[in-house]
C-alpha cells in the first residue's frame, strides 16, 4: 500500500463519517491596530527600499530627481499625469512586450494598500497599477501610496483587497540569499525600490 493511498484511506473514512460541517474558525486575531506612519517608513527602510515623504505636488519633481534626465519610463494607463516629470520618457503600457518594459528605466505605479506593520505595499492591478509584469521587469520600481492607503496590520489590509485580482505583494526591492546567506537584489524583480508616501 503506498503513501497515497493511506492518505485518501484516511480523508475516505473521514468523510464516511459525516464529519463534513464546517468548523467555526476564531477571529479574534483580526483586530486594527494603531496606525503608525513612521512604522510603514522605518519597515521599508529595514528592507532597504527608499522611502521619499513628498506632498503630491511634489511627485514629478521627486521622480526627476530619482531617475537620470531622458530615462525611460513605463507607466499603467491611469496613472496621473501630473506625477510624470517632463525631463524622462513615458512609455505608456498599451500590451508592451517582456523585452520593452525589461529594458526600461523604471516604472511608476500608484498602490492599492500599504501595512505599515510589515512595511509590505500591495498592489492590485487597478488601471493606476497596471499588469503585475510592469512592476517586476524593470530595474526600478517607484510607487506613489496616500497615507490614506496606509493600514496598520495584514487583516487590515485584506479587508481592503479583492481577493480575485492578481495581487503583488512587495516588502523591499526583490532580493534572495543562497544557503551562504549571501543577500543578492533584483533576482527575481527591481532591484530598487522608491515609496514616494504622500500625506
Amino acid at each position: 500500500m503506498s503513501s497515497r493511498d493511506v492518505v485518501l484511506g484516511r480523508l475516505r473514512a473521514a468523510l464516511a463519517t459525516g464529519g463534513t460541517e464546517p468548523v467555526e474558525v476564531p477571529r479574534d486575531y483580526r483586530h486594527a491596530g494603531t496606525l503608525d506612519l513612521d512604522q510603514l517608513v522605518q519597515r521599508l527602510t529595514d528592507y532597504r527600499a527608499h522611502v521619499h515623504r513628498v506632498a503630491e505636488a511634489a511627485v514629478a519633481d521627486t521622480i526627476a530627481g530619482i531617475l537620470p534626465p531622458g530615462g525611460t519610463v513605463v507607466v499603467p494607463p491611469g496613472l496621473p499625469p501630473a506625477w510624470l516629470p517632463p525631463t524622462v520618457t513615458t512609455v505608456p503600457d498599451d500590451g508592451l512586450d517582456n523585452a520593452r518594459i525589461g529594458t526600461a528605466d523604471a516604472v511608476v505605479t500608484a498602490a492599492a494598500v500599504a501595512i505599515a506593520q510589515t512595511g509590505t505595499v500591495v498592489l492590485d492591478g487597478s488601471p493606476d497599477q497596471g499588469r503585475r509584469v510592469l512592476s517586476l521587469l524593470p530595474d526600478r520600481h517607484i510607487c506613489v501610496v496616500r497615507a490614506g492607503q496606509v493600514v496598520s496590520s495584514v487583516p487590515e489590509a485584506l479587508a481592503r483587497l479583492t481577493p480575485h485580482r492578481p495581487l503583488t505583494w512587495i516588502s523591499g526591492p526583490s532580493a534572495t540569499s543562497d544557503i551562504e546567506l549571501i543577500r543578492v537584489e533584483g533576482v527575481h524583480g527591481p532591484r530598487r525600490l522608491h515609496v514616494l508616501l504622500l500625506p
